[in-house]
């Protein structure tokens, strides 16, 4: 089936897997039906690269300005300022991403809340959406964005992963959700595909998290297992026989869900 409106939350557009042909994959992307998409910026160089590249198709791409949990031992006054400059950009719809990551434990978990409520009290100030990550760190994950909720726009958790009680906990502070192709997972994903058909229509949205978390229903993937935007479709797909609807009109209250959510009225427009 053909979509033409899809949006796609969360690309890493900006990463070396795509620097050989990266026009193609932007192209195999709309015409795939993915009318717009969001790139994270996972460190201050990041952000600023995905900035510069959703400048160069302002129709299409916005991005998300932060610093990633595993970057979080980069976090400095420095770091602040730059990130404060880089949401005042036209094109900067986030911040974040940012959030908890126990799991692979890549900065020092006092690091990471450092820069998590830093990076909250920024969105707070500049009343900016956020765009949220958190693994294995569900505790100290929620008691900081219930401190810091009442003062910030918009949440959304970028691939959910978590169980029912983190979903509960999640939809009661009004927070958003971002599904990949991790539902499609057969292996790890069951405790996912049991939590998708209790996300509300208006709180779900969908991403590839590309080049990550190749979708397994492809009918044929890639030699080198490199996920892409143009494969979203097969996202919306398993998301949408989980929700017992159709998958065009939920990727109709996808894009509306998203682009109410990241203000993407005259950034990413159908059919740049």
């Amino acid at each position: 089936m053909q979509y033409n409106d899809l949006i796609d939350i969360g690309v890493n557009l900006t990463h070396a897997r795509f620097n050989g042909d990266r026009d193609a994959v932007i192209e195999r992307a709309s015409a795939a039906g993915v009318a717009g998409m969001v790139l994270t910026g996972v460190n201050i160089a990041e952000s600023e690269s995905a900035i510069a590249l959703a400048n160069a198709w302002p129709n299409v791409m916005v991005a998300t300005a932060g610093v990633h949990p595993h970057h979080a031992d980069q976090w400095s006054n420095t770091a602040a300022k730059s990130l404060e400059a880089l949401i005042e950009q036209p094109s900067t719809v986030a911040v974040g991403e940012t959030g908890l990551d126990y799991n692979r434990d890549f900065s020092p978990r006092s690091d990471q809340r450092a820069a998590f409520v830093a990076q909250l009290e920024i969105a707070a100030t500049t009343q900016s959406p956020v765009f949220l990550h958190q693994r294995d760190a569900d505790a100290d994950f929620l008691a900081i964005l219930r401190e810091h909720r009442a003062a910030l726009p918009a949440v959304v958790l970028h691939c959910f992963t978590g169980d029912q009680a983190l979903l509960e906990a999640c939809l009661a502070l009004d927070v958003h959700i971002g599904i990949t192709g991790w539902v499609a997972d057969e292996r790890r994903g069951a405790e996912l595909r049991r939590c998708v058909p209790r996300i509300p229509a208006d709180r779900l949205m969908i991403e590839t998290d590309a080049p990550f978390l190749l979708p397994r229903n492809l009918p044929d993937p890639p030699a080198k297992r490199r996920n892409e935007p143009a494969f979203l479709p097969h996202v919306l797909e398993a998301v949408a026989a989980l929700h017992d609807e159709s998958a065009t009109r939920l990727a109709e209250s996808t894009a509306a869900t998203s682009r109410s959510f990241f203000r993407l009225t005259g950034k990413a427009r159908s059919g740049g």
